[in-house]
């Protein structure tokens, strides 16, 4: 059995470049210049990576699980 995977995006023309994301998911997100970037298209399903998008003040970070967006949550 393979282990469950997300898709996560950042969407560079709302990105603030605050770094909260890679600060509370560092091995997912990484800052470059003044936006950030996922470090991979997929990764490894966590909490981390739903809370940096719930953190993102720009809500620039979407989770998807297959066609469903996960991230962020509803506050």
């Amino acid at each position: 059995m393979s282990a469950v995977t997300w898709s996560v995006r950042v969407d560079a023309g709302l990105c603030l470049g605050s770094g909260i994301c890679a600060g509370t998911a560092p091995g997912v997100f990484v800052l470059e210049g003044d936006r950030a970037r996922p470090l991979a298209e997929r990764v490894a399903a966590g909490e981390l990576i739903l809370e940096a998008a719930d953190l993102c003040p720009a809500q620039a970070i979407t989770v998807h699980d297959g066609t469903s967006v996960i991230g962020p949550r509803p506050g």
